[in-house]
């Protein structure tokens, strides 16, 4: 049986993964690479909600999409063109690419600040420079990818400039929106809204939770030590574990 032949329409790339570069230059590859970075949030956002059911990655992915909606607007409102037609269609203010990853920074490094709190390894120093190498890696991310779009020429330098920071402002707003004002204020209308999501049905049944509000770690240290605690058990075959765990 022979399939029948599709009718011949025009095509066209899809810019998502199609990026251009120098193939003469290292560095030039490099960042290629990392522009694409920001496609593996979106699965990372999924992997996270499905696995952790925590209402921060719901509402951080769901800024994400806001704030991707946002610059779809803004680009059709001003219409200015990229610096090169050969890199793709599409109006090129605000960066898409800087803007997402201004948001993703933005709102990652102020749950760090306000709401998260690292277990400590027992040593201060060490725990100083791992806080420190976590927020200069994830700044240094956001800033990495939109200089690569200024590099290989997709953007200006201003609608570079522009992207992040929209990026970075829509990121603080949305959060102290979602997370500081509901768990500071929490007779606020956030804070109202927040706890009417978390005791709804719907999101019971789907047993989506807030850690952060219980737990300064989410309750990553507390689970870890009840499974050790029950590992410890089941190893020593008396029903008891081997070792007691304490948690302050």
């Amino acid at each position: 049986m022979t399939l029948p032949t599709p009718p011949t329409a025009p095509r066209t790339a899809l810019d998502l993964t199609h990026v251009l570069y120098d193939e003469s230059s290292h560095v030039s590859l490099a960042l290629a690479l990392l522009t694409l970075s920001p496609i593996l949030l979106n699965p990372a956002y999924a992997a996270l909600v499905v696995q952790t059911r925590e209402l921060l990655f719901i509402e951080m992915w769901a800024g994400q999409m806001l704030c991707e909606a946002f610059n779809w607007v803004l680009k059709h409102i001003i219409k200015q063109e990229r610096p090169s037609y050969d890199m793709g269609e599409g109006y090129g203010f605000p960066s898409s690419h800087s803007q997402w990853m201004g948001y993703f920074a933005t709102f990652l490094l102020c749950h760090f600040s306000f709401r998260h709190r690292f277990v400590s390894t027992g040593w201060h120093a060490l725990d100083l420079v791992w806080k420190i190498a976590l927020y200069i890696g994830v700044a240094s991310w956001a800033g990495a990818v939109a200089l690569s779009r200024f590099y290989l020429s997709y953007h200006t330098a201003p609608q570079v400039l522009w992207g992040l920071g929209i990026g970075v402002l829509f990121g603080a707003t949305y959060y102290i929106l979602v997370e500081v004002i509901p768990s500071r204020h929490p007779h606020s209308f956030p804070g109202r809204a927040r706890t009417a999501i978390l005791v709804n049905p719907l999101f019971t049944w789907f047993r989506i939770r807030d850690g952060w509000a219980v737990w300064g770690d989410s309750g990553t240290e507390v689970q870890w030590l009840r499974w050790r605690q029950e590992w410890d058990r089941q190893r020593s075959g008396t029903g008891h574990s081997t070792k007691e765990l304490k948690h302050d």
